[in-house]
């Protein structure tokens, strides 16, 4: 009975943990869309208060809409940041798979240069990047940006995803193949499924630095037909006068996506992340 209790006050707590952090962190996405629907005044003489019939205006979605496309931008953004993550969580998951169920000579080797990835920044290689991207007729596409997205985000998804794998059974693996699976049946039917939160945890962790990138968008495909909806937006920002209606009223609409696909991955990871700390 204690340790029921022991066992559901600490899940408690650690909602209650995850929820604090979470208005925390929805606190300035609030403050974006509330100012986006003001005055150019109201958003500078009261950027904390609440639009009012004096302050309230939709300026800012009118300039959006009517400069730029933006549902071209949007539609880009959503086909980078989708087949991004798929390649990600797939190759990521095939990789872990192989390094912590196969032992080989150049294992630890591997896993060490693949991990290596988290720590060194892929902005390094962007010289060479946009060679390599010029020599395959790349720029100015979408694939060019789904190919470097995947590349920077295997190695978290390696490095997670090994951890999980360690802990499914050995035992179920082999039963299935005393039954006759195959090695890809195993990994697709048998262990995947179970490190579904890890999944979550790494496809939330990932889909956020791709949907706000600035830096390989401006680099590798700035043409009207490949801009995503970050690029889009720097559209509203000049050197000497910014239009921050537009801007705000930009970054509200950016904003939707993102909070659709974190609530579609929410449950996986809050399971995901509290999975060691809850016996």
């Amino acid at each position: 009975m204690k340790s029921a209790r022991r066992s559901l006050s600490r899940s408690l707590s650690s909602h209650l943990i995850l929820g604090g952090f979470t208005l925390l962190a929805l606190f300035p996405m609030a403050l974006i869309v509330i100012n986006s629907f003001k005055s150019r005044s109201g958003i500078f003489n009261a950027p904390l208060a609440l639009p009012n019939s004096q302050t309230f205006s939709t300026i800012g979605y009118d300039t959006v809409w009517a400069q730029g496309d933006f549902v071209l931008y949007f539609q880009n953004s959503l086909i980078v940041t989708i087949a991004s993550l798929f390649c990600v969580l797939l190759f990521g998951a095939m990789a872990a798979f192989a390094l912590t169920e196969y032992r080989f000579r150049l294992n630890t080797l591997t896993a060490i240069f693949i991990t290596l990835g988290i720590m060194i920044p892929i902005r390094l290689g962007t010289v060479a990047i946009l060679r390599l991207m010029v020599d395959l007729g790349l720029v100015n596409t979408l694939t060019s940006l789904i190919l470097v997205y995947t590349a920077q985000g295997i190695p978290l998804a390696v490095f997670i995803l090994s951890e999980f794998m360690r802990q499914v059974s050995d035992d179920l693996k082999n039963a299935g193949r005393i039954d006759g699976l195959s090695e890809y049946r195993i990994f697709f039917i048998l262990v995947l499924p179970l490190v579904r939160p890890a999944l979550a945890t790494v496809a939330v962790f990932t889909m956020i630095p791709i949907w706000n990138d600035l830096w390989f968008p401006l680099i590798l495909a700035p043409a009207e037909a490949s801009k995503t909806v970050t690029l889009g937006a720097q559209v509203f920002i000049g050197q000497f006068i910014t239009n921050w209606n537009a801007v705000l009223a930009a970054l509200s609409l950016a904003i939707l996506p993102v909070l659709i696909l974190y609530m579609i991955f929410s449950k996986q990871l809050i399971k995901g992340i509290t999975a060691g700390a809850v016996k």
